[in-house]
């Protein structure tokens, strides 16, 4: 499992590593500054051939300190460093203070560079902040404001006599929230307060900033370089497991794999719900997702006008009639059936009156079924949204984008809205663990950074960012194939919570196995593909 962290999490890593005698913080800042330099040389190897210009821009803290062992080992190296200081020198912490006297070289004033046309330089850091700010800094607007244009709107040209520099950012792009990945407002509100950067590195382990909201734009690509300090054992994650956020990554393949011996009700039975006559394909989708993940069998359930409909459409998939509260009811009398899907193409009107049968207990005295609620069953409970709440159970997920998020949560996306004016800021992570809790069952908060909470905290991010990006992903559909995808792995009996984070995880390899033109259609098709690559 890899570990997110906030910026209190890592300081208190090297603080503990600090006071077990294993290091000190100069050691610390020196293994950075070298891995930085490293970076660049990996990341453009020319730029390790021969001098060239570097500016280095530090701050007035210990990632201001890291830019200056960035700026010596480069003078050692025959480059020619200008070093620009934002602040006073004589405050410096301890360990930066130190680096700054190492550094033994001449510092220009920061006031300087505001309105500086062009760097003039092959290489650009900025070590002005990285994981220390929390708040906006106003002078610092317009330069953040050139260094975003200058990575969005100019390519690097080493030589250039104005200066395109390669630009990376020390630990996390300044002004970009390490905890949330938002950035400071602008002093007119119309640009964000951040920096952007070429290449991003930052150290020990990735920070949530980097995967959350505008942290993967800002970071450009990501490096992470090691700088001796202990990882933790597996079962020191478990101990912390309402505060760790860990990242999404491969299941397991005993997950998904089939018993030799099994048969088809050994992996589980699902019914899809399906909307009216010329509403059926958002349920189609779902049912077909469910299908591919390794459910047994899979119903759809349709009123009697979508019946014809729906029968020309499909094969392997099976049909019931299931229009009404009374029919769904005894649909379910059928205890095989296991998981459900509710919402997409249903209706509201027949989301309000199949949601509370769905919800109902399950066979038995045991929890109610496996129920994924998705699309309309949420939106039709955006004027009494406790109303739901008080039908949700454990077994239920919710997999809302972030319109019916609000819908649901009004005060917390409310809250996710408002402007960052100070550090940490409310990050989605906060929000889709409020939205949990209050809920009492697993909140899959779709987005690039699908974030994925239960109401106990714990907490996990799909992130479809960096080398995982899936862009083709925004096409009417895929949201409702994901909802298949979970509801076809909760049929097969993984936990609510593994359904959603292997769903997740696995609807963004389909998407980059078929690549661009993807269509939602796309999608279960891809999963033999997929399983295959995984081994099973």
């Amino acid at each position: 499992m890899t570990e997110l962290l906030t910026a209190a999490q890592m300081r208190a890593i090297e603080q503990a590593a600090i006071e077990s005698g294993s290091v000190t913080g100069l050691e610390l800042m020196e293994r950075a500054g070298a891995g930085v330099v490293q970076s660049v040389f990996e990341e453009w190897p020319e730029l390790g051939q021969g001098a060239h210009r570097a500016v280095v821009l530090c701050g007035p803290g210990n990632n201001g300190g890291d830019g200056f062992v960035v700026a010596r080992l480069l003078r050692e190296r025959g480059w020619d460093v200008e070093v620009v200081l934002y602040g006073d020198s004589e405050r410096l912490p301890p360990d930066a203070k130190v680096n700054y006297e190492r550094w033994n070289g001449p510092v220009s004033p920061f006031a300087a560079y505001l309105a500086l046309d062009g760097w003039k330089a092959d290489l650009l850091i900025d070590a002005l902040f990285g994981n220390g700010l929390a708040r906006s800094l106003q002078p610092l607007g317009e330069l953040f404001w050139n260094l975003e244009d200058m990575v969005d709107c100019f390519p690097i040209e080493f030589g250039n006599e104005r200066g395109r520099p390669a630009i990376v950012a020390v630990d996390i792009p300044s002004g970009i929230c390490a905890d949330s990945g938002r950035s400071f407002p602008h002093a007119d509100d119309h640009y964000r307060f951040a920096s952007s950067a070429h290449l991003t590195v930052t150290f020990h382990a990735r920070k949530l900033g980097h995967i959350l909201e505008g942290g993967p734009a800002a970071s450009g690509k990501l490096v992470v370089k090691g700088i001796g300090l202990e990882t933790p054992k597996p079962e020191d994650w478990r101990k912390d497991r309402a505060e760790t956020v860990k990242l999404v990554e491969a299941s397991h393949p005993s997950w998904l794999r089939k018993d030799v011996e099994g048969h088809k009700y050994g992996n589980g039975h699902a019914l899809i719900l399906s909307g009216g006559a010329g509403h059926t394909g958002a349920a189609r989708l779902a049912a077909r997702g469910a299908l591919r993940i390794g459910a047994g069998l899979v119903t759809l359930g349709v009123p009697g006008s979508a019946q014809m409909e729906v029968a020309c459409q499909i094969t392997a998939l099976m049909l019931t009639r299931a229009g009404t509260a009374e029919e769904l009811a005894k649909v379910l009398q059928d205890d095989r059936i296991n998981a459900l899907c509710l919402g997409p193409g249903l209706g509201l009107k027949r989301a309000r009156d199949l949601v509370p049968v769905a919800l109902a207990s399950g066979p038995g005295s045991g929890p109610g079924r496996a129920v994924v609620l998705d699309a309309d069953a949420l939106t039709a409970y955006a004027d009494a949204p406790e109303a739901l709440f008080d039908l949700l159970h454990p077994n239920c997920i919710l997999t809302p984008h972030a319109g019916e998020f609000a819908r649901l949560f009004p005060d917390v996306a409310a809250k996710l809205k408002a402007p960052a004016t100070t550090g940490p800021a409310y990050s989605k992570v906060d929000a889709a663990r409020e939205a949990a809790a209050r809920a009492g069952c697993i909140v899959l908060f779709k987005g690039p950074d699908t974030v994925i909470a239960a109401p106990d905290g714990r907490c996990s991010v799909n992130a479809a960012v960096y080398d995982r990006a899936a862009p083709w992903l925004a096409t009417a559909g895929s949201g409702d194939v994901l909802a298949g995808f979970i509801t076809g792995l909760l049929a097969r009996g993984l936990t609510p919570m593994q359904a959603a984070e292997t769903a997740a995880w696995l609807h963004i390899e389909c998407a980059r196995s078929f690549g661009p033109g993807l269509i939602a259609e796309d999608l279960p098709e891809q999963l033999p593909r997929v399983f295959r690559n995984l081994g099973l």
